[in-house]
């Protein structure tokens, strides 16, 4: 028999990936199991999760109770603020624009600073072309952020969303990135003030029991 605590099983690892699944979770008070998978070990390629995610990656999660599996942490927030209609504007163009920026994120910032990340500290052979390349686009990338803040008080809407949840674990990691961040000062205040929320702080934590790579 399902409980609410075993209703949602999250696989998760210490990476901006699962922290933004994380985040959520605990933002939206949703009780869940969490399986933390050692990437370093495998965990990620055995039979039995890729049964779950074929493409080997975390997040994952499984909703048991409306019987749902999902991988891709953009998918996921999605489904889950839909699911819940926690930090899910009332309105179809807020929800849009919530979207937007969530794309934005999934297919710009989190490519860029992820392969500037493994250029900087995975690649076995130094490459110093795409380190400036990766450096140009992630801070190419800050600076479409910056100017966003500018015009509203966060990412999407002037009220927090997904869109804050998912873009915030990967452009926290500016100083891994050795990314200067003086000329981004709304960047700088967005950050802290995610960083402040209590829910934030919860979800990071989630998966520091074990040192993990980026997915």
């Amino acid at each position: 028999m399902q409980t609410p605590e075993t209703a949602l099983t999250f696989y998760n690892a210490n990476t901006p990936n699962g922290h933004k699944i994380a985040i959520y979770l605990h933002e939206a008070g949703l009780p869940h199991q969490q399986v933390t998978l050692d990437l370093n070990q495998g965990d990620q390629h055995r039979p039995e999760y890729l049964a779950i995610n074929p493409n080997g990656k975390i997040p994952a999660i499984v909703d048991h109770a409306h019987r749902v599996t999902l991988f891709e942490s953009g998918a996921i927030l999605g489904y889950l603020s839909a699911r819940c209609g926690h930090l899910q504007p009332a309105g179809l163009a807020g929800q849009w624009q919530v979207q937007q920026w969530l794309h934005f994120q999934v297919g710009g910032i989190g490519p860029m600073l992820g392969q500037l990340w493994w250029f900087l500290h995975a690649s076995p052979q130094p490459n110093h072309e795409a380190i400036a390349r990766y450096t140009r686009e992630a801070l190419r990338l800050y600076g479409v952020v910056e100017r966003r803040l500018a015009e509203s008080a966060h990412l999407a809407l002037d009220d927090y969303s997904i869109a804050d949840i998912a873009a915030f674990p990967w452009l926290r990691t500016h100083g891994e990135l050795q990314l200067d961040l003086a000329p981004f000062p709304r960047v700088r205040d967005w950050l802290a003030r995610i960083d402040a929320r209590p829910a934030v702080r919860q979800g990071l934590a989630a998966a520091r029991p074990l040192a993990q790579a980026e997915a």
